[in-house]
């Protein structure tokens, strides 16, 4: 691993955590020079994800100091690399949860680069095949492989674009990779933060019955009359849940609260399918209900670079938008406390180009 130090003077102002108390502040440090197959990006906004705030309190156990978050990346192209060909200067470019895989195994060829044999590299806080630690969207701008850009069409705007990039792409990859998009099936959404109202407007979007399954009654109005949903469950009411028993072919779990899966699997039709996106410490269900549901537990990250591409034009021809809170970086501690408190609605995105420096 290259020292910080040893890859050259700071040229880029970011924001950083520097211990496991998570807290963010100025911080300076070296981007590398752009490469003949790498694209600079001036950041313009960035999205703030739960793995932000858990990979910066090193919840996961691996975080390597200072560290730069970020990894909902937009922004604008202010140079290329000689051998670039698929960006020019001044287009609208994303950069998502990774920035390099080995694009030669079996799963960078079968559109799974994420999964890649070699191990892929994390926006941040992951070892380059440089030596050196990526650092996120936190910051002023970035240099990437142009593989792992990707195009904004000019009339999507930047500040709602920036939560596709993960929030946006995961249930997006989740629901096409279980054929949730099947017109007149059942879906129900656990959660309705970042993730959650994206299932919504995807599951609409692609003609499927939509059930929000909440602990939050306070989310009810909003959740049918705003984000589109057919139907408000409140988890806490057993009737609720009982009335909408083996109801569901589909379930999409975006809560990152420990929660118990038991309840939900009996709302599924039997052969039904419940994809985990959200990412909590543990869940706890009973087999029997899988075995007598003849029901499928899975999970899903990130798609590989095609889906990304995919799911960026449908939301532009279809219109889909993430609904957002816009901050200045300066606020980002605040907004960090906010989300943990599930006090968001639903996706806060940084307003980096605009921030004080």
């Amino acid at each position: 691993m290259a020292s910080e130090e040893a890859v050259g003077e700071a040229n880029c102002l970011g924001w950083a955590a520097r211990d496991p108390s998570g807290l963010l502040s100025p911080y300076k440090f070296h981007r590398r020079p752009v490469r003949h197959d790498d694209v600079s990006i001036k950041i313009t906004h960035c999205g703030l994800c739960n793995g932000d705030v858990l990979w910066s309190r090193n919840e996961f156990g691996d975080a390597i100091y200072p560290m730069v978050p970020g990894h909902e990346i937009v922004g604008i192209v202010q140079e290329i690399g000689a051998q670039v060909d698929r960006f020019k200067v001044g287009d609208h470019v994303g950069v998502g949860f990774y920035v390099n895989s080995c694009r030669d195994c079996d799963f960078c060829n079968d559109d799974r680069e994420f999964y890649c044999s070699n191990g892929s590299v994390i926006t941040f806080n992951s070892v380059d095949v440089d030596g050196t630690v990526t650092k996120g969207g936190f910051s002023n701008f970035v240099v990437v492989h142009q593989g792992y850009c990707f195009r904004i069409p000019d009339n999507y705007p930047l500040e709602l674009a920036a939560p596709l990039l993960c929030a946006g792409l995961t249930v997006y990859e989740s629901m096409i990779r279980h054929k949730m998009d099947q017109p007149g099936k059942s879906l129900g959404v656990i959660g309705l933060g970042g993730l959650g109202h994206m299932a919504v407007k995807f599951g609409k979007a692609f003609g499927m019955n939509v059930t929000v399954l909440s602990t939050s009654s306070s989310k009810k109005d909003e959740a049918l009359s705003v984000i589109g949903a057919d139907r408000f469950v409140l988890t806490s009411d057993e009737q609720q849940m009982k009335d909408i028993a083996r109801s569901l072919d589909f379930i999409v779990d975006t809560a990152s609260q420990d929660h118990p899966l038991d309840p939900y699997l009996l709302l599924l039709k039997p052969t039904g399918i419940i994809v985990i996106v959200g990412a909590p410490r543990s869940m706890q269900f009973s087999p029997i209900n899988i075995i007598l549901g003849l029901n499928t537990i899975t999970g899903s990250a990130v798609a590989g670079r095609r889906m990304t591409e995919e799911m960026i034009a449908y939301c532009a021809e279809n219109r889909i938008y993430p609904i957002v809170e816009v901050i200045a970086m300066q606020y980002v501690n605040e907004a960090c406390e906010r989300m943990i408190n599930k006090d968001v609605r639903y996706r806060f995105v940084i307003d980096v180009e605009n921030s004080p420096k």
